[in-house]
């Protein structure tokens, strides 16, 4: 009865405690969404506006390459890959992008504008799927600033793209120079060897051996056409020797015979002896004493005939031999000299065709020889020649290459092409009020449903205290 009594004289308190609970949760909602607003109007208030420069570069991915001939000698070339090739484990924007965004590139950059590299800032780079385009922005607190950051950060960017192009190169033509002084060396040492041949065998060129080859078919194309002379002058000199039934070498005693005036005297000594013993004979018995007389008088000349012909030919000569040899003992005199004369002149002509042929024979031969040493020289020759060769086209090619590859300046790092120069933003990119609006909205919709939720939850719990109150006061 006590309970009841109590619980009967708190009852009429309730309506107000209710009411100050409902009041507190107003309340608190209405300041955790004046706290939102505020503090959301408070941002846009004091934060400074932010523009936003953006552009574009292209990174060109065509392939080039470049042959050059070298007569003689060989061939140089140089291909540039595109870097963008099917099978290529890299993108080369990537890599641009990692230089763009590195340390020396955004200090040389800031120090152009006067600034620190805090307040210069990082660009936004993206690379475009499918493309060989990348964008980039950049962030100032001015329109001007904004673009003054993008164009300062590409002239840093171009400045680090050279200085690496640069040092690629430097790293390139050292190895180029050190296989070029190698191929040089070769070079000099292979010359030397070819020289040093050239001088020690006396073989310089293949010209040589051509000329050797083609003087020694002349020589022989000679002795061909001397021995059918040769030949010719036999079967003449034969001919000859057949119609005057003499020999060429008694030809020859006989003009040697005829030029001499003692033999000619002494043969006509004996001719005329001769003449008048035939007519003693004829008249007189053989041992007349005019008989004996004349008989002793032609021995006489004979002998001396036989004696003067015997010093000239230097061998004993019959006196029908002599007979024979003596031109003017015959009424066609004239005749037969000519035909003594014709055998002395050809005999005199095969002896020089067989001396010229011999000659020609003995020359053949040198040169023969001196063919087959050059020739066996020639093998070595064609090998130091063709080291020679060797050594010059390498040298030759890394020389080209070398000239090649200074023009190629951008094989690593290409060139970057600007698609879009750096903008002048009209309006500022930030803060952005209707990101900050929604931020306020969302945040002031979450407060005022945490609110709610709390007020909820407290009048459950009041009602279900109010119903176990209830109950014990039944009980």
């Amino acid at each position: 009865m006590t309970n009841y009594i109590e619980i009967s004289a708190g009852y009429p308190g309730k309506p107000v405690a209710k009411q100050g609970r409902w009041q507190r949760y107003l309340l608190l909602g209405l300041a955790t969404n004046v706290a939102f607003w505020s503090s959301a109007l408070f941002y846009l208030k004091v934060t400074p506006p932010t523009y936003t420069s953006s552009s574009a570069v292209n990174l060109p991915g065509a392939a080039s390459n470049a042959n050059v001939s070298l007569p003689g000698i060989g061939q140089a070339s140089y291909e540039n890959s595109s870097p963008y090739a099917i099978g290529s484990s890299q993108d080369p924007r990537e890599n641009y992008k990692f230089i763009a965004e590195s340390e020396p590139v955004l200090k040389a950059a800031a120090a152009q504008l006067n600034m620190s590299s805090g307040e210069f800032g990082k660009p936004q780079i993206k690379v475009l799927v499918n493309t060989s385009v990348m964008t980039v922005e950049f962030k100032g607190a001015s329109p001007q600033e904004a673009k003054n950051k993008s164009l300062a950060f590409y002239k840093a960017l171009e400045t680090r793209l050279n200085e690496l192009r640069t040092q690629e190169a430097i790293r390139r033509d050292v190895g180029f120079q050190e296989g070029l002084n190698s191929s040089q060396k070769k070079l000099q040492s292979a010359q030397k060897n070819l020289s040093q041949y050239k001088a020690r065998s006396g073989l310089s060129s293949d010209d040589q051996i051509k000329n050797l080859t083609t003087n020694i078919e002349q020589l022989r194309r000679q002795r061909a056409e001397i021995l059918a002379s040769q030949q010719q002058a036999s079967t003449r000199l034969k001919e000859l020797s057949t119609n005057l039934k003499l020999s060429a070498p008694q030809a020859t005693d006989a003009f040697v015979l005829q030029t001499d005036q003692i033999f000619q005297q002494n043969f006509k000594n004996y001719s005329d002896a001769s003449a008048a013993l035939v007519v003693l004979e004829s008249k007189f018995l053989p041992n007349h004493p005019t008989v004996i007389a004349e008989r002793a008088k032609r021995d006489a000349a004979q002998k001396a005939l036989l004696d003067r012909s015997q010093s000239l030919l230097g061998q004993p000569v019959s006196l029908a031999t002599l007979k024979q040899l003596n031109l003017n003992s015959t009424n066609s005199s004239t005749a037969r000299e000519t035909l003594f004369q014709q055998l002395v002149t050809v005999q005199a002509e095969q002896k020089g065709l067989t001396a010229q042929a011999e000659a020609l024979n003995q020359q053949i031969a040198q040169l023969e020889n001196r063919l087959k040493n050059l020739a066996q020289q020639e093998s070595k020759l064609d090998d130091l020649k063709r080291d020679m060769q060797v050594a010059e086209a390498v040298f030759s090619t890394t020389l080209t290459r070398l000239d090649i590859g200074k023009s190629n300046a951008f094989g690593s790092y290409p060139l970057i092409q600007i698609v879009a120069e750096p903008s002048l933003p009209d309006t500022p990119t930030g803060p952005k009020k209707s990101y900050v609006y929604l931020g306020a909205g969302v945040g002031s919709f979450l407060s005022t449903t945490g609110v709610v939720l709390l007020w909820l939850r407290d009048r459950n719990k009041h009602s279900e205290r109010k119903t176990r109150i209830r109950k014990s006061s039944d009980t």
